[in-house]
């Protein structure tokens, strides 16, 4: 297999793992590129891959719920229920969407940076066991009947995310359950906040470079995509279940594993 087309299949597959788990897919391809030798000549495609890979995520998270989401589409005419969930992802979108467009630039970098991930994985590591083991009050267990209140309080901690390492689905799912969600009321709301978040840093980061992107770049990026879709589509239908039952801690120590060592990788390497 050509070595491009095997990188690009790989960053797709840790991209689609590591999507909506909260242990940040972003930081994963950044220290997989930087250690693992997983990029490209082209500094350019190296950004905008680990961006525009996420459609396929996207479409796999899509794929699973379709029925549900069509359901609350069609009914979104008659039912208060419906049009205030739609609302809701609206709303908590949205200061992630006025962040990112103002700070793009400042994000992709700056911020894009091992040791800036490194540090952020194990902060969030510990921050997550805490918040799994915290005797939290339950009152909200259906990720469709969240308050808009919430939804926003929602939205501006996934602002947080903007820094890799971080996790957007981390932030989202701590958010949700601070604020009295369930575990699996908060991971489920965090896959329908993904859609309009994803696609909306997918069509921007398309705008801002798709003049620099080649033919190969392009296949390289597709090659990814169906990557991360299939092994996006594996996580989407397992993850609620794990959550349910076992919590957090398993992605929490991943993190903080996975962060220590590449805090010695960037001391002994560089």
């Amino acid at each position: 297999m050509d070595p491009m087309i095997l990188k690009a299949v790989l960053l797709g597959i840790i991209e689609g793992l590591t999507e909506y788990l909260p242990v940040s897919s972003t930081g994963h391809l950044l220290l997989a590129e930087h250690f693992l030798g997983l990029n490209f000549e082209d500094a350019t495609l190296d950004k905008t891959f680990t961006v525009l890979v996420q459609l396929g995520s996207i479409l796999a998270l899509v794929l699973v719920y379709i029925k549900k989401l069509l359901q609350i589409l069609l009914s979104a005419g008659h039912d208060k229920h419906a049009r205030n969930f739609i609302f809701g992802v609206l709303i908590a979108f949205l200061p992630a969407a006025l962040v990112g467009a103002l700070l793009h630039g400042f994000i992709k970098g700056v911020l894009f940076n091992p040791l800036i991930v490194c540090i952020a994985l194990i902060a969030g590591g510990f921050i997550l066991l805490l918040v799994d083991e915290l005797p939290l009050e339950r009152k909200h267990h259906d990720a469709t009947r969240f308050p808009l209140s919430m939804a926003f309080k929602i939205g501006i901690l996934q602002c947080i995310a903007m820094i890799p390492g971080v996790s957007r689905s981390g932030a989202t799912i701590v958010g949700a359950m601070i604020l009295g969600a369930d575990k699996r009321a908060a991971a489920e709301f965090s896959f329908f906040l993904a859609i309009p978040t994803m696609v909306g840093a997918f069509a921007y980061d398309l705008m801002k470079s798709y003049k620099d992107l080649t033919l190969t770049g392009t296949g390289l990026i597709a090659v990814g995509f169906i990557a991360a879709f299939f092994s996006g589509l594996i996580v989407v239908t397992s993850l609620l279940r794990y959550v349910s039952r076992h919590g957090f801690a398993l992605f929490a120590w991943w993190r903080i594993i996975i962060g220590a060592a590449g805090l010695a990788g960037l001391l002994v390497f560089g």
